[in-house]
């Protein structure tokens, strides 16, 4: 079954080139360091490396507490990161610049695989959340790389669809050192898939997301320097579809909340554009993050057109709605938000984050709306109530704090992995 889902990936290629650089278009970077996704380098690295891949910029976010622990337990070490996307690959370099080498990550064919692994010698592969490739899987486990995949989620959705190729999947899963899953029902989706490695249930990493101590006043500053400190309602990490049904709902609230300000985070650069000519469409005044300037008494929407700057927004705002969650996308990590401080509002469509979502809401830590009124309501119950607001912000800081851990459960695993490396200790 390998074999025919390789000779289909061969003759795909040109089509997914081509689709490489049609995205190009809108945003330029997928057209950059296209020979790194075939294995192409320059030079060949001239240390054996421990190999972590984080699809974008969400998975690198949730990465980095594990990565820097790394780094600092282990300075002989030398570490890779392997992003699929350019927003991935921009954290990655923002994050821990020189510290770590990071390249995309290539193709799921054997001679690119070849090419990888005779390049960068992994001691190690750290594959985070659900990316299953049957030849990279089946590459590791001949060239003897353990193999990890963890913070690992299969719903039971994906479930059902591996079931169906058991003659591509089981044997794909036999390569595999050890799962380490978010929870137990997803170690039991493992099993019942056809892992046979050890699956370790050790919690969700992005709960221990990094909070800069001086995070909340930096967005303070910001909020009176930029937005005069009005009452600011961020949406984060927007998809298409969503700033459509929101700008509607912000004129309407503006009626009741004349210092309401509408932040918009888009989730993908090649969208930043977008922004400007919706707001127009609906009669509102905005300004953009890059272009420097303060929102005066008549902005209606300042539009975040940067990367890594989500949390500082986060600090700044007196509510967030958290993307992804108002059209079918699958929702975006509300976690983030949480640890901030700041109340957390997110739509119908939460599959992604089906546990966390379930978590938040029992905890009485965010709200679900299912509707726009619904988030109309619950900015105006923000806005009305101080104390709903301080619960809301009280609830969910206790609710991440309660599940926290993870982190440190996954670096002592693979302690003990690297361990048993000859060459660690060189």
């Amino acid at each position: 079954m390998r074999i025919l889902y390789t000779c289909l990936f061969y003759l795909l290629l040109p089509a997914i080139l081509l689709r490489l650089a049609w995205r190009g278009i809108k945003a330029p970077a997928y057209r950059e360091r296209w020979q790194e996704r075939l294995a192409f380098y320059r030079h060949r690295y001239p240390h054996p490396v421990i190999w972590l891949h984080a699809v974008s910029v969400g998975e690198t976010e949730a990465l980095l507490p594990l990565v820097k622990r790394l780094l600092s337990e282990y300075p002989q070490e030398h570490l890779l990161i392997t992003t699929t996307t350019p927003t991935g690959s921009a954290r990655v370099k923002a994050a821990l610049q020189d510290r770590v080498s990071h390249v995309y990550l290539p193709y799921d064919l054997p001679d690119v695989l070849h090419r990888f692994t005779r390049c960068f010698q992994p001691k190690l592969a750290v594959i985070m959340e659900t990316e299953i490739w049957p030849n990279l899987f089946a590459h590791c486990g001949q060239q003897g790389i353990p193999l990890y995949l963890v913070n690992a989620r299969l719903s039971e959705r994906s479930a059902r669809a591996y079931r169906r190729v058991p003659s591509l999947i089981r044997p794909t899963l036999a390569h595999i050192t050890c799962i380490a899953s978010q929870s137990a029902e997803d170690s039991t989706r493992f099993l019942a898939i056809g892992a046979t490695c050890p699956v370790r249930t050790l919690g969700n990493v992005k709960f221990d997301t990094e909070i800069a101590a001086d995070l909340r006043s930096q967005g303070q500053h910001l909020k009176i320097r930029l937005f005069a400190d009005r009452f600011v309602w961020l949406l984060a990490s927007s998809h298409q579809g969503e700033e459509a049904l929101v700008l509607p709902l912000y004129r309407q609230l503006k009626q009741h909340l004349p210092e309401l300000l509408l932040l918009i985070a888009p989730r993908h650069p090649e969208r930043f554009s977008e922004i400007g000519p919706l707001c127009q469409q609906q009669g509102l005044t905005w300004l953009s993050r890059t272009s420097g300037q303060a929102c005066s008494a008549a902005t209606d929407v300042y539009v975040v057109d940067t990367l890594g700057e989500l949390k500082l927004f986060y600090a700044a705002a007196d509510v967030a709605l958290v993307g992804g969650s108002l059209v079918p996308v699958g929702g975006h990590n509300v976690l983030e938000a949480a640890a901030v401080g700041v109340p957390v509002l997110f739509g119908p469509y939460m599959a992604n984050f089906k546990a966390v979502a379930k978590g938040i809401l029992a905890h009485n830590a965010a709200v679900q709306c299912q509707t726009v009124a619904d988030i109309g309501a619950a900015i105006l119950a923000v806005y009305n109530r101080p104390d709903y607001k301080d619960a809301l912000i009280a609830q969910a800081l206790a609710f991440v704090q309660a599940n926290q851990g993870a982190t440190g459960r996954l670096f002592g695993l693979l302690a003990d992995e690297l361990a048993q490396t000859p060459s660690v200790a060189e």
